[in-house]
């Protein structure tokens, strides 16, 4: 993809400083398509990135990440903070100052074919959207999706984007392959408040309309009521009717948490806030004052809540992944023997010995096997907690 005349100098004072100190800036473009916004083409050195807190008999988190900042513009997104080593900040650059990966998927395919790659599940939409609006004009996941599949790789996506419809028929026949994992994030029901809140994202409605597309071509998929917002989107009335619009859009399951606030996504979600909603702060700074997640005693307020309105609209509640926080992977419980052939993860294999996970079928969406560990959840919160982290809770 190339915008003829809209290339920026790197030298120019527009250029900002810590993207001219990278020696993989091919250029940056603005097009009156995107206004206000400027993507930075890289080339990338690497696209699996590897998320430590595994080993033992788990496998290390892996995830892709073909755009760094996003459109989407989430006033809460916790991903806000990884904009500030390129002198970039967590607000306004986050948001405007894009930057493109444009040759991920050839540089993926070469990982993916080394002999060192152990064909543990990736996730794609835990840190910024694979499917923001720039996917439109770059057009990366479908070489992100081919090469996947083609080196027998699990993977899974988490998105806002409405354009994962583009490519539903090429994930189809992934899934044929490989396990695939899908899940749409759809948090705020209230059109007024998501439009203030996500600026940049597709409607709730169109999101809606492709977890139905999505089931349409046979695939399974959750949906993340993430986050929860304290006091806008927490009440028995949003809950409720959000649960009824998920169940009927089709969602085969569904995962929640409160916000977290870390630093640098804190100060800017306060200024929305404090814009939109002032007499709230006091209340949030009592939350949030001391930390990054709401308070335990919330937590369990919340579960109460949502898990009985879960049951009544005949929804199953959702695994999220720990190590990277999107969709757990219906291949998440296996690993790959000497010879190829899948294995138990933990105590199962240990006390079972080796199972192969084709003496299951598997249809699309469901696990890689029935036999996948109870424990491997534990595991991985283990690892977690170990590091120091505190797992999502759901």
């Amino acid at each position: 993809m190339r915008w003829s005349g809209q290339e920026l100098s790197v030298d120019e004072p527009s250029a900002l400083p810590g993207l001219a100190r990278l020696n993989n800036l091919v250029r940056s473009v603005r097009t009156p398509d995107f206004a206000g916004i400027t993507f930075h083409e890289v080339l990338a050195k690497s696209a699996l990135n590897r998320i430590p807190g595994g080993g033992g008999p788990m496998p290390f988190g892996w995830t892709i990440n073909p755009y760094r900042g996003c459109s989407h513009a989430c006033v809460y997104c916790f991903a806000r903070p990884t904009h500030t080593y390129l002198d970039l900040d967590s607000g306004k650059d986050f948001d405007n100052e894009i930057i493109v990966k444009v040759n991920v998927a050839d540089v993926l395919r070469k990982e993916l074919a080394k002999p060192s790659w152990g064909h543990h599940p990736v996730a794609l939409g835990t840190n910024t959207d694979p499917y923001q609006r720039a996917e439109g004009r770059y057009g990366l996941m479908p070489g992100i999706i081919d090469a996947l599949a083609d080196s027998g790789t699990p993977f899974s996506i988490l998105t806002k984007g409405s354009l994962l419809r583009r490519d539903l028929d090429r994930l189809v026949e992934a899934n044929k392959r490989v396990p695939v994992d899908l899940a749409m994030s759809i948090a705020v029901y209230d059109d007024d408040l998501q439009q203030s809140v996500e600026p940049g994202t597709p409607t709730t409605k169109a999101r809606l309309a492709t977890v139905t597309a999505v089931r349409e071509h046979g695939l399974d998929c959750a949906v993340f009521l993430m986050p929860i917002i304290p006091y806008l989107t927490d009440t028995r009335a949003h809950l409720d009717e959000a649960l009824r619009q998920a169940k009927e859009a089709g969602a085969t399951s569904v995962l929640y948490s409160a916000l977290h606030l870390k630093p640098g996504v804190k100060e800017w979600f306060y200024l929305w806030l404090g814009r939109e909603h002032p007499e709230l702060l006091p209340q949030y700074r009592r939350m949030y004052g001391r930390g990054t997640y709401a308070p335990q005693e919330y937590r369990r307020w919340l579960a109460g809540r949502i898990k009985p309105l879960i049951r009544a609209h005949g929804l199953e509640r959702g695994r999220e992944d720990p190590m990277t926080g999107g969709v757990r992977s219906s291949a998440l419980g296996m690993l790959r023997d000497d010879e190829g052939e899948r294995q138990l993860v933990g105590s199962a294999v240990r006390a079972t010995g080796s199972a192969s996970a084709g003496s299951a079928p598997r249809s699309a969406g469901s696990a890689a096997s029935q036999g996948e560990a109870p424990d491997a959840a534990s595991i991985v919160s283990a690892s977690l907690t170990g590091l120091g982290v505190q797992p999502t809770l759901f």
